[in-house]
């Protein structure tokens, strides 16, 4: 059985890194979190890459350690077994439902503006991002991490124009109050914010595609944080001086507006594109994570089953195929069951944050020295986001609980046969 290719390069990893936690964030989570925090939402994007920047180091050193397909589930099975491991990537699975409907809506909707009248229906531009994906993805990793470079490069620019025409000074990027005068919007702020540093994670199961994994991928992890992290502040700064947030339509189309306001009318197409391909990025990495995630159980546990099997091209095809096809049924659950996209990203969260859990334990297991240390550091971080999230934890423990209940029957029947 051949093994995936190793075709990512640096800049490739950084472009594919950088876009993934720019994608779908950046059309709406500063809205939604100025409508929660107002001007503290400066001091929410402090705290929180304060809390990214230890795990972004500890998925790079377990990342440059154990580069596998298996991201971070085969970090947890280095530590705990593979039941464990098992739980986490069934758990790490079950955001389709939750996190792909909010996310494959987002790049439709920009997709509505540029189609045919005859496909500009809300199922049919969705069903038409999923096709797009599989084309995307069967084009090999190294297309993909090209294709998504490109796209980096033009969220730059994009929210660079935004910073010059916005007339935005030093002093618009500097918090007045105190943090502590308003600490519940701001726990409720991180909480819909970590959506914006969701992605890592995802980025663990290409590592074992990089041309050097030892060297590249690490520095992919930090250096794409660091973009992620400056432009999401940067662009804050815009929605808060023009006040493109309060309501749920404009936090929507904060984008939209403020590029009516500040450009004028005429770039409208250019913008939807640039957001149909941001959201697309981000959906595509995490398209090639859950197939990987697949087919590295498969390799694994299953080797003889066609889930198991890569193509000439070095892609999971099986597996791919089977994420496309569960895709397609997402689009059409989140399109029918008309919830609030605010409930899916604080569900999709929950899932991450326990996912982000495990692997820094995993870390504090794995990991020697100042590793370890910064592994139980960022264990605490976690613990803290997710005290956050409120309730809405709920859903992906008793998930978890579910699922690590099941896998005996899983074992016996699906993986040994």
């Amino acid at each position: 059985m051949s093994g995936l290719k190793r075709e990512i390069t640096l800049i490739g990893g950084i472009g594919q890194m950088s876009t993934t936690l720019l994608g779908t964030g950046l059309f709406m989570v500063p809205a939604i979190a100025a409508s929660i925090a107002g001007q503290d939402m400066l001091w929410a994007w402090w705290l929180l890459i304060f809390a990214v920047c230890p795990i972004a180091f500890t998925f790079a050193a377990l990342g440059k350690r154990y580069p596998n397909a298996g991201g971070a589930s085969y970090f947890v099975k280095q530590a705990f077994g593979s039941r464990l491991e098992k739980a986490i990537a069934l758990l790490f699975i079950s955001v389709i439902p939750v996190g792909v409907p909010a996310a494959i809506a987002i790049a439709g909707g920009f997709a509505q503006q540029f189609l045919p009248n005859v496909l500009a229906q809300p199922i049919i531009a969705q069903l038409l991002v999923v096709v797009l994906l599989m084309i995307v993805n069967f084009s090999g990793s190294k297309i993909s991490s090209q294709f998504q470079t490109g796209i980096a490069l033009g969220i730059l620019v994009l929210v660079g124009l935004f910073v010059w025409f916005g007339d935005i000074s030093i002093s618009d990027g500097i918090p007045t109050s105190s943090p502590l005068d308003k600490l519940p919007e701001l726990g409720s702020a991180v909480a819909v914010m970590f959506w914006c540093f969701v992605g890592i994670e995802a980025f663990a199961h290409m590592g074992e595609e990089f041309k050097r994994p030892e060297r590249d991928y690490p520095i992919a992890i930090l250096v794409g944080c660091l973009i992620a992290g400056t432009v999401y502040y940067l662009f804050s700064i815009v929605v808060l001086k023009h006040q493109a947030f309060g309501t749920q339509e404009l936090n929507t189309t904060s984008v939209p507006y403020l590029s009516n306001l500040l450009f004028g009318p005429g770039l409208t197409w250019l913008i939807s594109l640039t957001g149909f391909l941001a959201c697309f990025a981000t959906i595509n990495l995490y398209t090639q994570s859950l197939a990987r995630m697949l087919w590295s159980l498969a390799r694994e546990y299953k080797p003889s089953s066609p889930i198991a099997r890569i193509s000439t091209k070095g892609i999971p095809s099986t597996a791919t195929i089977i994420v496309g096809v569960t895709l397609a049924i997402s689009c059409v659950f989140g399109e029918l069951s008309n919830i609030d996209i605010e409930v899916f990203l604080t569900l999709a969260n929950g899932i991450f944050v326990v996912i982000y859990l495990f692997a820094m334990l995993s870390a504090v297991k794995l990991l020697q020295g100042k590793g370890r240390a910064l592994a139980i550091f960022s264990t605490l971080l976690c613990v803290l986001v997710l005290f956050s999230i409120g309730l809405a934890m709920s859903y992906a423990i008793i998930l978890l609980v579910l699922i690590w209940l099941l896998i005996p029957k899983f074992k016996s029947k699906n993986i040994t046969g």
